[in-house]
């Protein structure tokens, strides 16, 4: 049987993962772009160019170990407070870099998904967003959620508008309110929650991001700027988090093997 880059650098490390117990979803918050690129004398931007490197190495291992999920913060409703000139930078790295994944995109089966308030962004870049989703859509692999323009505050203020809209519609009443209902008002609706929460250069912070869907959420931190972040690194994160008992609140299960429907 052949194995996969990554099954093959996880084994060179000693380690051996469990498929039976692989985060279905992985929430990586991709933290210190800026700081590798001024340790070098480089503008911030060449930081967000070889953050964008990384992405592509940690989506192919995340493909190659059947994780199900990977949710990457790729620009936070804060972000638009960083100077004028970084953030047209990032937002043309952000479209230029989708439009050039397409192909690889559909040769590795992998499904694109935006979570955000996409109305704010550059009109050129909605649409490059919006046709690499609908060509992605009938993708079975994994499912690439790009949180661009991202709060998680912002995003259940939004949640809670819709429920407002559909109760003023005679849609619901409020006793339909249940948590299952309004997670499927979330930008992540159908997605399981993730199991495993991921944060580079060494930031003990969950930064606004996916505020609802982390409750339960294993975290694992570590000092690793993100463009320095490789394969290696997803490998100890996960080899952490196969060795943590999750409880959920309650006693642990005799199976940790956990069920979803991903839509």
């Amino acid at each position: 049987m052949t194995i996969t880059e990554t099954e093959r650098i996880a084994h060179e490390m000693g380690i051996e993962l469990d498929p039976q117990r692989m985060p279905q979803h992985v929430a990586i918050i991709m933290d210190g772009n800026g700081r590798w690129a001024s340790q070098r004398g480089l503008p911030r931007v060449f930081g967000h160019r070889q953050g964008y490197e990384t992405v592509r190495e940690i989506v192919r291992a995340c493909g190659e170990l059947r994780i199900k999920v990977l949710t990457l913060y790729t620009f936070s409703t804060e972000n638009w407070r960083r100077p004028r000139e970084e953030i047209d930078a990032i937002m043309q790295l952000i479209e230029d870099a989708t439009r050039a994944e397409l192909p690889t995109l559909m040769q590795n089966n992998v499904r694109l998904r935006i979570s955000g308030r996409l109305g704010e962004l550059p009109a050129s870049l909605q649409e490059v967003l919006n046709t690499v989703v609908e060509q992605t859509k009938n993708n079975t692999g994994l499912i690439l959620n790009l949180a661009i323009n991202y709060g998680g505050r912002q995003e259940i203020v939004d949640a809670a508008r819709e429920a407002c809209r559909r109760t003023a519609q005679g849609l619901i009443v409020p006793e339909d309110l249940t948590e299952e209902y309004f997670s499927g008002l979330l930008y992540t609706a159908g997605l399981p929650d993730p199991d495993l929460l991921v944060r580079t250069a060494n930031e003990l912070r969950v930064s606004n991001y996916l505020l609802w869907q982390i409750a339960y959420a294993e975290i694992w931190v570590t000092t690793t700027l993100w463009p320095d972040f490789t394969r290696r690194d997803l490998i100890q994160a996960i080899a952490d988090y196969q060795k943590r008992t999750r409880k959920f609140g309650g006693v642990p299960q005799s199976s940790t093997s956990n069920n979803y429907s991903v839509q």
